[in-house]
């Protein structure tokens, strides 16, 4: 449905295929999608969500610390109203998990980090006090739970008592909280709750030099791709006016990826928008999305590359996020690529269709970033 002219230019230029991201044993989440698409097999090294979110902030986690996803949510008699409590702002959610940190800590060696809007982090620090996670320690994503009942879904395993319980005790906490009730005077959702998911300890991931010889450069605006960049060894550029959100500056991104390109091997220029709309159940916001993709950051990228002499360019999601079930799930995404060491294949455009009749495919989508770089 989307006019994407330069994404179909380079799918006729070279290559179209598809890439399944994530094992079917794992979470169809962009945490273990990403790290496969930047070549990393996350059945090997996965680890969970939130330690990667906290290598974006610089947090060092310890042999025994433990880090835990912090979504500020908005649940009303049961239902997962709104996994971002109305896209809250970044100041309000730093007050919020502030006031967390006083009234739901107490014992614990818990300590509650502020990130981007909804995005918090929540560190256990357990070298003194053994933290009671486990491998079997399991909770729902809050994004997968957009108009559902979240009665089944409170986590579970080893440990989720004390997660549980710093949940229900956030009811209260934040019930009567200034931000929350100016929220509510100007017609906003409130924050009512923490929702803590995505839990798990540090991976060990060999830098990307290490593993392909390149070095690499990350242009995005969320801690998950932040993280990733952190802990394989990567630059990163903050593109100014970049959001993570349908509102983001696509063309301020284009114009650092287009500068990026003469001083680093590999350049991500990652995006967020088209997910956020799926989330929201969104098709136009996410035809638009698409659409300022390909004209702003695509189209401008590359036809940099085809100046400045040998090049390879990669278009492809991480994963699916179908609007018409507003969150992940596993299964194939496709890809293009064109560029030095690619002959044009039979693809004229670049789509589902196209790539379903493909030849090239990776079951293991992690192999994709191997064959981009060295086929």
């Amino acid at each position: 449905a989307a006019r994407t002219p330069a994404m179909d230019a380079i799918a006729a230029a070279g290559i179209v295929g598809r890439a399944s991201h994530v094992p079917a044993h794992l979470p169809p989440g962009s945490e273990v999608a990403n790290m496969s698409l930047l070549g990393y097999d996350p059945t090997a090294v996965f680890t969970g969500r939130a330690p990667i979110e906290a290598a974006a902030q610089g947090i060092e986690l310890g042999p025994h610390d433990w880090a835990v996803r912090c979504n500020l949510v908005t649940i009303q008699d049961q239902i997962m109203r709104d996994f971002t409590a109305g896209h809250i702002s970044t100041p309000e959610a730093a007050a919020l998990m502030e006031a967390a940190q006083a009234g739901l800590a107490g014992d614990l060696p818990v300590q509650f980090l502020p990130g981007v809007s909804y995005r918090n982090l929540m560190i256990y620090r357990g070298e003194r006090q053994p933290a009671p996670f486990t491998s079997d320690t399991r909770a729902t994503p809050p994004h997968d739970l957009t108009d559902k009942s979240v009665a089944d879904d409170y986590p579970r395993g080893g440990g989720s008592d004390v997660l549980n319980e710093l949940m229900g005790r956030s009811v209260p906490l934040f019930a009567e909280h200034p931000v929350n009730v100016a929220r509510r005077q100007a017609g906003q959702l409130p924050a009512t709750n923490v929702w803590l998911w995505g839990l798990g300890k540090r991976p060990n991931l060999r830098s990307f030099r290490d593993v392909y010889g390149k070095s690499g450069t990350m242009i995005t605006a969320v801690d998950l791709l932040r993280g990733l960049a952190a802990l394989i060894g990567w630059d990163r550029i903050e593109a100014p006016g970049a959001t993570g959100y349908l509102d983001t500056d696509y063309a301020s991104k284009g114009r650092c990826a287009v500068a990026a390109v003469p001083t680093t091997d590999v350049v991500c220029v990652h995006i967020e928008a088209p997910d956020e709309a799926s989330h929201e159940g969104n098709a136009a916001a996410k035809i638009q999305a698409l659409e300022e993709i390909d004209r702003h950051i695509v189209g401008p990228l590359w036809q940099a590359l085809q100046a400045q002499g040998d090049y390879r360019i990669l278009v492809t999601p991480d994963h699916p996020t179908p609007v018409r079930t507003k969150t992940h799930s596993h299964g194939f995404v496709p890809f293009a690529i064109a560029g030095t060491g690619f002959a044009a294949d039979r693809a004229a455009t670049y789509d589902e269709p196209a790539a379903a009749a493909a030849e090239v495919e990776f079951a293991a989508g992690w192999k994709l970033m191997g064959y981009f770089l060295n086929s």
